[in-house]
């Protein structure tokens, strides 16, 4: 299979990230101010829900193996896209705290599942003797969770004007459904990882290895997703009105889809963690900036500086992990990556959410997010290159 043949599979399976990520969980931001008000929720409730999709997410990451062994790896996939979507349409639907809360649940089960055999599928289908095409690959899937986030931006703000936030998750949901629809050539020419050869008794991947990458990767799941719950509300309460917001989060988005290209050839570059550390060190500055600088410039230039390499930490990743085990681990390592990932999803929300509901506000929330980033980028750095796959 040509590079080309394998951008355009990843292109295709990239609706995984646009529905489980950008989509699913990152669109929540622009509905939270307007479901806060109308459902009279504090914050540590409304970082309950992202608890709860991360939660969701954690199991669809320790069950994703499993499904793609039992049902097929192309079933559980398009299976996971579509029960997404319907959860989100559901949202629409429904008042209860506790109905939403079920319904974030389920939609981080089938997201995760969808994201993780996706993303096996991605690197699997580079050719095994260009691995250094498996960041850029990886980029181009990754950049779907910011193509979803445009997207959100362009048809969420001007619903909750006239639909309120229940019309927001139901075009969500209708969006989601379309791009299930958009991933099926792709999911056609896809072939599955290959399995373990016979007589190999390996399982093909070492956590003790892995471990830095892990647990890095679990400090950024907690802070990235606290900046992503609660920064519309934060930069809402500094002034911003509803067309800062949208530009705001375009930006995010359309810095997210561009940093594919910019960061492949570096991730291709870089040894050992120190692609995850780069990565991390740039996520961190962009949690920064809005908490330590007023106004809108600094606004935009957290959305460009976080959306830039927020993804690219999932590639840089996702990237080590390809050339760190064999071809027949992928999915499983993959996940066990994801549930490091999910693990801190579900504390960063709830965390930030109970500090933001202090004395000092959300603006604390956020340094508390920035300082996980730091810490993860820290750990990052001891991890180790590995000397054959």
């Amino acid at each position: 299979m040509s590079i080309r043949t394998s951008l355009w599979i990843a292109a295709g399976l990239a609706m995984a990230p646009a529905i489980a990520l950008g989509l699913a969980r990152f669109a929540y931001a622009l509905l939270l101010p307007s479901m806060r008000t109308d459902l009279a929720w504090s914050y540590t409730d409304a970082g309950a829900m992202n608890t709860a999709n991360a939660l969701g997410y954690l199991v669809g990451a320790l069950i994703a193996s499993q499904a793609a062994t039992r049902f097929g790896a192309k079933r559980a996939f398009l299976a996971g896209l579509l029960l997404t979507a319907a959860t989100l349409l559901a949202s629409g639907l429904t008042a209860s705290f506790t109905w939403l809360i079920i319904l974030r649940v389920i939609a981080g089960i089938t997201g995760a599942v969808a994201f993780v055999i996706g993303a096996a599928f991605t690197v699997a289908a580079v050719p095994r003797n260009k691995p250094a095409s498996i960041p850029l690959a990886m980029g181009v899937y990754l950049g779907g969770g910011g193509l979803g986030i445009v997207i959100s931006a362009l048809v969420v703000p001007p619903l909750l004007a006239l639909a309120g936030w229940r019309g927001g998750w139901i075009i969500l949901g209708a969006v989601s459904f379309l791009g299930a629809v958009v991933a099926l050539p792709a999911l056609r020419r896809i072939q599955a990882p290959a399995p373990r050869p016979q007589g190999d008794g390996q399982k093909g991947w070492s956590l003790r290895f892995l471990l830095p990458v892990v647990v890095s990767y679990g400090l950024f799941g907690a802070g990235y997703i606290a900046y992503m719950t609660f920064i519309v509300a934060y930069l809402r309460s500094r002034g911003l009105d509803a067309f800062d917001i949208s530009v705001f989060w375009a930006c995010l988005g359309t810095a997210s889809l561009i940093a594919a290209f910019l960061w492949s050839p570096l991730l291709a570059r870089f040894k050992a963690g120190w692609g995850l550390v780069a990565a991390l060190g740039i996520v961190t500055t962009g949690a920064l900036l809005p908490v330590v600088f007023d106004g809108k410039t600094a606004a935009f230039f957290s959305a460009w500086l976080f959306g830039g390499s927020f993804l690219a930490v999932v590639a840089a990743v996702t990237s080590f992990a390809g050339k760190a085990v064999k071809p027949h681990a992928l999915t499983a390592v993959i996940a066990a990556l994801t549930v490091s990932f999910g693990l801190g999803q579900c504390i960063g929300p709830v965390l930030s959410g109970a500090i933001s509901d202090g004395p000092h506000g959300v603006q604390t929330g956020l340094l508390l997010s920035a300082g996980i980033l730091l810490i993860g980028a820290i750990v990052a750095i001891f991890q180790r290159e590995p000397t054959l796959n």
